[in-house]
């Protein structure tokens, strides 16, 4: 059963890599020829996404949202390029993964701002708990991971999350996507704790 969870994940995720890979592939060769490196389009990834963040506090969510979308693709050219290079290192996946990281919170962070001076408790409490969620969903594999167990199941992972929530800004019904974030980002970290608790159970 846990097998067919994690194939499930891991399809889904290839699935994706496979349809922008011939998109992506042509875009990084030419970045590379520009001399530009995988970690300055990492930064460039974030500068957009806290150009987002901008426009969702100031409850501009449409453009918001097309910014965010834009900034996906974005956010895989750097591991593109490293690739395509022959020289991805660890230094630049760490880079990546906490640029990652920033990037949400601060897309998290112009939604809270905008909620909070619309006087919305509720929706800033659950863009809050999508904040935190989201966080601890990476948190847990990172720490699983560090103990050498697996944690690559769950269902809402980085992919899905964004799969949520650009569309869901671009039509301008943000709070759909922090309740189904809210929810399920929290519930996959619960789901990978307990994933990681019956593989140490099967040490003893």
């Amino acid at each position: 059963m846990e097998n067919t969870e994690e194939k499930k994940r891991v399809s889904l995720t290839d699935h994706l890599r496979r349809i922008f890979r011939g998109v992506l592939e042509p875009i990084g060769k030419l970045l590379n020829k520009t001399g530009l490196t995988p970690n300055s389009i990492t930064m460039l990834g974030l500068l957009g996404n806290i150009v987002a963040a901008f426009f969702l506090a100031k409850g501009e969510i449409f453009w918001g949202g097309v910014i965010v979308l834009v900034m996906w693709p974005v956010d895989a050219l750097d591991g593109t390029m490293a690739r395509l290079r022959g020289d991805p290192t660890d230094f630049g996946g760490f880079v990546d993964s906490v640029t990652d990281r920033y990037s949400e919170l601060v897309i998290f962070a112009g939604l809270l701002y905008y909620f909070s001076m619309q006087g919305d408790t509720l929706a800033a409490m659950l863009v809050f708990a999508s904040a935190a969620g989201s966080i601890l969903v990476s948190y847990t594999r990172a720490r699983a991971e560090a103990l050498d167990f697996d944690a690559k199941i769950g269902a809402l992972t980085r992919v899905e999350r964004y799969l949520v929530l650009a569309p869901s800004l671009i039509f301008n019904i943000p709070l759909i996507a922090m309740w189904i974030i809210a929810i399920l980002a929290n519930f996959t970290a619960l789901q990978r704790i307990f994933y990681v608790r019956k593989q140490a159970h099967k040490h003893f």
